[in-house]
């Protein structure tokens, strides 16, 4: 069979059952996107533009770079091997491109806010050095608070994911080809490119916990830039396997021209028949983000409507304030609990955001248990089914402080967020006498927010 008879047999759009799956994979947090350059369409002076299209021209400008014999569009590795060879200095190259950017302080693309938008993912690898991804997450989840924790790889500095991926405090953005920079640790050359895929290749210079990731969850490429067989060796990295081994979990890649590439179609055909194609790395988000949307509507409705945005926990426990603790399966039950009592005026901390790395994790919860005004701790049938978690040392560490108090003293205020019966859950037996309160889905009834708020107004009184 030639190549383009193979190619023809490569569906370039996914039906409903392949939709249906992806959302399903999505949901059970699964899927890990790789975001490309197609997908960075900003705006500039002279109109819509490619990032690094338009940063090229900018480059070139700044460095000075003749290019009437480069092809168009102008890339960077054209601009950096022109101006190397005109003997410029490599690292004048990263500064003067850092700059670009920073000073252009461009908005991030909407294609990226949808993405961003896509709450159920929590880890995103970027190919791109920019922080535009990482900004559009944290305008569409926390009001433009910088809550967002960004990674840079470099064959001279190996930076891992801080935890599992399950267990992640707040989302990741890991740029595999390195973070802007004034030095020369990201990727602006295919000199740069050949040195980073080597580095990756050993296994004393691999994130083994970011590559553990992405072996055994579904990816969605999109918006790459990648070459035939530069998109056949980063499949078989992240898999680390034969790409025509069985195997669980699946590829998508979106973008505009490898559905047109019949060698890599045939080549895909033939060895990885979990690898899916869709023409169109901007119209692939907005079909995403339409059909995610659409699938949480109806929980959404009968459970009351969740907040688009919130501003996360301050990262010290605030004055007068409740510890909500919670299993992270639960989040947007307790977002949507937070977004009601914050509406009241009542300040809850919980977290999920905003301990940064390098902190000592454990003793900053044990600080603000002690500090918080009252202890929430949310049951569902997420806690009833793990018998494990890091909620049961809080509870834990709220009881130890609740020993220190009188009996009849209130400071364990249970709430259980499903059809839980809190009698017959796993639960610690001083939970047991306490007065559970039911918000289905995380909504506060007008009743439990005038009661906390009065509770709260006696004790700061």
């Amino acid at each position: 069979m030639s190549a383009g008879g193979a190619a023809a047999l490569v569906r370039t759009e996914l039906d409903e059952d392949a939709w249906e799956d992806l959302l399903s994979f999505i949901e059970e947090r699964r899927v890990i996107p790789i975001v490309g350059p197609e997908l960075l369409m900003v705006g500039t002076p002279a109109g819509p533009r490619l990032l690094f299209e338009w940063a090229a021209e900018r480059l070139a400008q700044r460095l000075s770079v003749d290019t009437a014999q480069l092809p168009r569009p102008l890339t960077l590795n054209d601009v950096v091997c022109q101006f190397l060879a005109a003997r410029g200095r490599r690292e004048e190259a990263y500064v003067r491109l850092r700059g670009i950017l920073k000073d252009a302080n461009l908005e991030p693309p909407q294609a990226l806010r949808r993405l961003a938008a896509i709450t159920d993912f929590n880890l995103y690898v970027s190919t791109t050095p920019d922080a535009l991804l990482e900004t559009a997450i944290n305008l569409e989840r926390f009001d433009g608070a910088a809550s967002t924790e960004a990674l840079g790889y470099a064959p001279n500095r190996v930076v891992d994911l801080p935890a599992e991926r399950e267990a992640l405090q707040r989302p990741v953005v890991y740029h595999l080809f390195g973070r802007l920079s004034a030095s020369p640790t990201y990727v602006i050359s295919d000199e740069d490119l050949l040195e980073y895929i080597c580095a990756l290749q050993s296994e004393h210079l691999l994130p083994e916990k970011l590559f553990h990731e992405l072996e055994h969850c579904h990816l969605l490429f999109i918006g790459s830039n990648f070459t035939n067989w530069l998109a056949r060796l980063f499949l078989r990295m992240a898999k680390r396997q034969r790409l025509s081994d069985p195997r669980d979990v699946g590829e998508v890649l979106a973008d505009d021209h490898s559905g047109q590439d019949e060698r890599l179609m045939s080549f895909l055909q033939q060895v990885s028949l979990r690898t899916r194609v869709f023409m169109g790395a901007e119209r692939f988000v907005e079909e995403l983000h339409q059909r995610w949307s659409a699938r949480r509507a109806p929980a959404s409705a009968a459970a009351g409507s969740t907040p688009a945005r919130f501003l996360p926990p301050t990262r010290e426990m605030p004055d007068n304030a409740v510890f909500i603790s919670y299993a992270r399966e639960d989040l947007p039950a307790v977002q949507r609990l937070k977004a009601g009592l914050g509406a009241a005026g009542i300040t809850t901390w919980f977290d999920m955001e905003r301990l940064e790395s390098g902190d000592d994790f454990d003793r900053k919860i044990q600080h603000n248990i002690a500090r918080c005004s009252y202890f929430m701790p949310v049951i569902s049938a997420t806690t009833q089914r793990r018998l494990e978690g890091y909620f049961r040392r809080e509870w834990s560490y709220a009881l130890d402080r609740a020993r220190n108090m009188a009996d009849d003293a209130l400071f364990i205020l249970p709430v259980a967020v499903d059809g839980i019966d809190a009698r017959m859950s796993h639960i610690p037996e001083r939970f047991r006498a306490l007065h559970f309160t039911h918000l289905p889905g995380g909504e506060a009834t007008p009743e439990f927010v005038r009661r906390l708020a009065e509770l709260l107004g006696a004790r700061g009184g």
